[in-house]
């Protein structure tokens, strides 16, 4: 086994097992970016103060975490952004992550600053609209001419991650020309969505209410979102594995830019 493979940095949920303050990474994520993507998988800790962790921030930064890494994977998490960080005043539907919030931007900001493969699902999706200025929904399902994009979470996950909805994808865009298709049927399991793209962003994919479900960075070489779940059951899934090898060769090329200079 290759010992060349690309090294990718995926951080983590700030949540309570128990009674214990503890930084978590779901197993779909790390088995994604290891087959589907054929890479290393390294786990980030946050650096925001939590219950029983002192601020990393002044020891640790950004840069620390992503040096001798090839690419950034943001993933899912039950958890929402808090509104403010997106310049919103809404009270907001939790659970809140403030730990994941803090590091998430700056990871994501030292990453396309460096321009370092990026890709992003679900909670990551939006936290990347969040880094190019773009802004949220508090609760997709109460805006007017929006659907209801939330689970069942007393549904079985098999039922839960199952695809429910198409989304069209942009003509001559990005996604269309990987996947070789106009239409694809995806999961939904998000309650918070994009509401003003970010102003470098350009949307791939949108669901057919109009929400913006898939985007790319427009000057960057590989930085990426979806809203859905690509990873789960990924190597049952064509557009999972298109994505996925995508970010891969994406990791290989910027790492090789990187050790030979």
């Amino acid at each position: 086994m290759s010992s060349n493979r690309p090294r990718i940095g995926v951080p983590v949920d700030c949540k309570l097992i128990g009674t214990d303050p503890s930084h978590v990474v779901g197993e779909k994520y790390l088995a994604a970016v290891a087959h589907a993507a054929d890479s290393i998988p390294l786990v980030l800790p946050a650096r925001a103060a939590g219950a029983e962790l002192a601020s990393l921030e002044t020891q640790i930064s950004a840069d620390d975490q992503l040096a001798d890494l090839d690419g950034l994977f943001l993933t899912g998490s039950p958890s929402n952004m808090e509104p403010w960080r997106y310049g919103s005043d809404a009270p907001g539907v939790g659970p809140f992550d403030p730990q994941r919030d803090a590091n998430n931007l700056a990871l994501l900001g030292a990453a396309m600053a460096r321009d370092m493969p990026v890709f992003t699902v679900c909670r990551g999706f939006q936290e990347l609209n969040v880094a190019c200025g773009g802004t949220l929904y508090t609760a997709v399902q109460d805006v007017p001419g929006l659907s209801d994009h939330r689970d069942d979470h007393d549904a079985p996950r098999e039922s839960r991650y199952a695809p429910v909805h198409p989304v069209a994808l942009t003509e001559g865009g990005w996604m269309a020309n990987l996947l070789g298709t106009r239409e694809i049927t995806v999961n939904s399991l998000h309650g918070q969505g994009i509401d003003r793209l970010g102003d470098t962003l350009v949307a791939e994919a949108r669901a057919p209410d109009g929400l913006v479900e898939a985007v790319r960075h427009r000057d960057l070489t590989f930085v990426a979102g979806v809203q859905w779940h690509p990873e789960w059951r990924y190597d049952d899934n064509p557009v999972s594995k298109a994505l996925f090898h995508a970010f891969g060769d994406a990791a290989r090329a910027y790492r090789h830019r990187r050790l030979t200079g």
